[in-house]
């Protein structure tokens, strides 16, 4: 008789056998595509996250840049009714082209009455003022010249106070010759007028009649002068709102004058990209205006404050701005690019937007920035 136990164990030996076999798991193939490709991404992500960090601190890019350009309100010096306009709106004007003319008539009596009123107070004396007349006549013009000059070079130092950055060497000197020949040429003409009245005689030349009668010729001849508004350098005129027989009032803008000779890009830097530019450094730019083109650019200044909005003013508190997020805003300063020439000279629209690159002292660094800002002038295209 078999044993029972035997008898058990055949009959799990044949379950066994007889349960269906699975396939083993299969292994991925070493040349799997998908693998592949991950590693791909995986790899360009690390490296495009190394060339921000090293290009955001050594050759730094933004897109926070405008063009910034001297904006001038064109306003008479005297009054009267608007006799002719040679301009319209969007019209690029130069240097001493004619904007306005007020209507002279008025100041040509005025200057007949100074004129007469001189003769009066030269007979009076018993002096012959021709000679005064015909210096005071060149005097007048003269000083009119260089009031505009004195007036142009104080503009131009007063912004390079405020920013050294905005205004080149070159306008501050071209602007300080203009001033300094105006006055030459106002000291020639003072040593003439006083040539001219000692001819008068110390009792001609020397009365308060003689005096007062000269210096009201010389302010009606500057008077007549200002009659006429000119273009006080390349730019473009925009906000024309008058025409012929509007009347002028003496110190209200006729006319808004956009200079196209001192003109500068304002690129707002982040904080932590600014350790590593220095005044000198290369740039590039990219103006949206011309998609596909780039303009050489060096940096000619550097922001080092800007306003805070948390400082409250005497007797008022503080305000506290949150953030909200784990990352804060960072903090912008203003960085003043000069173009290095003038080959965009008509497309640097003022409040136009640009692209920066800047370039530092690593050669693959600066060689891929240089690809960037190609890349985002083209870009320029469709945004």
């Amino acid at each position: 008789m078999a044993n029972p136990d035997e008898a058990i164990n055949d009959k799990q030996d044949d379950a066994v056998s007889e349960a269906p076999k699975q396939d083993p798991v299969p292994e991925a193939p070493k040349g799997d595509p998908v693998r592949r490709f991950t590693r791909i991404v995986v790899g360009l992500l690390i490296a495009l996250f190394i060339w921000y960090v090293l290009a955001d601190r050594l050759a730094p890019w933004t897109d926070q840049a405008r063009v910034i350009g001297f904006t001038v309100p064109v306003a008479p010096k005297v009054s009267g009714k608007v006799k002719q306009v040679d301009v319209v709106e969007n019209q690029f004007v130069e240097a001493g082209d004619l904007l306005a003319k007020i209507d002279p008539r008025e100041y040509e009596l005025n200057l007949q009455r100074a004129e007469a009123a001189l003769e009066i107070a030269g007979q009076e004396t018993g002096a012959d003022t021709a000679g005064v007349k015909a210096v005071e006549a060149s005097l007048g013009s003269v000083r009119a010249t260089l009031r505009k000059a004195e007036q142009g070079f104080e503009r131009i130092e007063r912004i390079y106070k405020e920013d050294p950055g905005a205004v080149s060497q070159a306008s501050r000197d071209r602007a300080r010759a203009a001033r300094d020949e105006a006055r030459g040429q106002e000291a020639n003409a003072l040593a003439e007028l006083e040539r001219a009245k000692e001819q008068l005689g110390k009792g001609g030349g020397d009365n308060p009649r003689v005096r007062a009668a000269v210096a009201a010729l010389e302010q009606t001849r500057i008077d007549l002068a200002e009659t006429i508004v000119y273009a006080p350098s390349n730019g473009g005129i925009t906000n024309l709102k008058i025409d012929e027989g509007y009347y002028a009032k003496k110190g209200t803008p006729l006319m808004t004058f956009v200079s196209f000779t001192d003109i500068w890009i304002q690129a707002n830097m982040r904080e932590n990209s600014m350790a590593n530019v220095e005044i000198g450094d290369r740039v590039e730019i990219a103006l949206d205006q011309l998609p596909g083109k780039v303009f050489a650019g060096t940096v000619a200044s550097k922001g080092f404050a800007v306003k805070q909005p948390s400082y409250g003013r005497t007797g008022e508190l503080m305000t506290i701005k949150g953030d909200k997020g784990w990352l804060r805003d960072a903090q912008r300063f203003p960085v003043i690019i000069h173009f290095a020439d003038e080959s965009a000279y008509g497309y640097r629209l003022g409040g136009g937007q640009a692209d920066v690159q800047f370039y530092g002292g690593n050669p693959i660094l600066n060689w891929l920035g240089w690809i960037w800002i190609r890349s985002m002038s083209w870009f320029s295209y469709i945004y």
